[in-house]
């Protein structure tokens, strides 16, 4: 089925707000499982008997776990219908959030971990996918945009929501919450979302035509060393903050988080108009951030002013991202290649936090932004040279006729 019998066959007239809601909520609970315990670790070290580095290891188990799993097993579900898809994932994070709730035996809870990390690898594999598939392709950026929206909301609000349900009830409060609101959301999915089909064995691009499909690999370089610059320094921004002055970490984070919220508000907006020069821009607006807190080193308002700045440009680049990649690729292989995307966001998060962690304990802190700002410059002039099948940022209008239906046919 071609991306355009895609959106008819949906019936797409206005956005389908119920449909997008629904990708927005597992977007967001999706995070909140991953990101939890970082927020639970004395409570949860406490009634687990393990120290607390151990309980962050249930962060990156999830993190392992996914990155590993999210090819193969997004590979293997090609064929399924979207939302059995969706709803299958959703059921594992009801169970698996249920054990975890459940369990006094850390070996019982790193185990939930690892295979609730491979759930949400597949759910974050074919959520951007699946929003493309429900818009025209003029509305296809603002979409993403929306459900992008859920990792967001769930950074700002839902971590430290979650945090205080744990204070007043018990961390296993908190996950036994997250199993019910996953629960709730299958039958939300069940209601709002088509049951749009999955890649009819004949007609599947192979995964390493995918792969090297014109502005993937692209697409694919920028978001490394984006997410590698982004990470070296967010990893470590309250040692940064903290020593230009005590308390300014909490201050910070707030800062950065409302700032996101602006800046995927500012993008989804634009995006369907303008999706190159906008990524230009935040990615310019973002180096020159970092830039300016080497310069200022953490200190005074200024820096937090920059944080902030940051926060509102580095809001919107993975929904740019990923809509640029859905663009040189189309919808209909968009599972595919979100996997990969997946696999890189995942793989420069790690980079990104052990690159930060060597420079902060050879360099100290104030090396940070010096070492974060080369990867986010080179990644800007990856996009800007881009240049039609080239690279990334090809016009979308161009994007059906090449790398979409027509490689959907073959």
């Amino acid at each position: 089925m071609t991306d355009t019998a895609i959106a008819r066959a949906s019936g797409v007239r206005r956005m389908p707000w119920p449909g997008l809601l629904a990708l927005f909520a597992a977007a967001f609970t999706a995070v909140m499982t991953e990101l939890l315990p970082a927020g639970l670790l004395p409570l949860m070290a406490g009634d687990l008997g393990v120290p607390q580095g151990r309980v962050g290891f249930l962060v990156t188990a999830y993190a392992v776990a996914s990155f590993l799993s999210a090819i193969p097993v997004t590979a293997l579900l090609r064929g399924v219908a979207r939302r059995r898809v969706l709803t299958g994932a959703l059921a594992g994070f009801a169970l698996l959030n249920g054990v975890t709730a459940w369990s006094s035996s850390y070996a019982v809870t790193f185990g939930a971990r690892v295979l609730a990390g491979v759930v949400g690898g597949v759910l974050w594999a074919m959520l951007v996918g699946y929003a493309a598939r429900l818009v025209p392709a003029g509305r296809r950026g603002r979409a993403i945009a929306i459900v992008s929206a859920g990792i967001t909301v769930a950074l700002c609000a839902g971590i430290p929501a979650g945090a205080a349900l744990a204070s007043a009830f018990g961390w296993r409060a908190a996950f036994g919450g997250l199993a019910v609101v996953a629960v709730a959301l299958i039958g939300w999915a069940q209601w709002t979302l088509p049951d749009l089909p999955g890649e009819v064995a004949g007609e599947r691009v192979p995964l390493r035509r995918v792969a090297v499909m014109p502005g993937v690999r692209g697409t694919l370089g920028v978001t490394a060393l984006v997410l590698v610059g982004h990470q070296v320094m967010y990893t470590y921004l309250a040692p940064f903050v903290e020593g230009a002055g005590a308390g300014r970490t909490g201050v910070a984070l707030l800062v950065f988080g409302l700032g996101t919220v602006a800046g995927i508000w500012v993008v989804g907006a634009v995006i369907d108009r303008h999706l190159r020069v906008a990524l230009v821009v935040v990615l310019g607006v973002v180096a020159l951030a970092l830039a300016v807190l080497g310069v200022l080193q953490g200190a005074g308002a200024g820096s937090i002013a920059a944080v902030g700045v940051w926060g509102v440009a580095f809001g919107g680049v993975p929904t740019l991202l990923q809509t640029a990649l859905v663009d040189v690729t189309g919808p209909g292989n968009a599972d595919v290649a979100t996997s990969l995307q997946t696999t890189v966001y995942n793989a420069g998060i790690a980079a990104g936090s052990l690159a930060g962690g060597v420079v902060l304990e050879s360099a100290g802190a104030v090396a940070l932004p010096w070492t974060a700002l080369p990867l986010v410059a080179a990644g800007l002039a990856v996009f800007a040279r881009a240049r039609g099948r080239d690279g990334t940022g090809v016009r979308r209008a161009r994007v059906p006729r090449t790398t979409g239906a027509r490689a959907a046919r073959r």
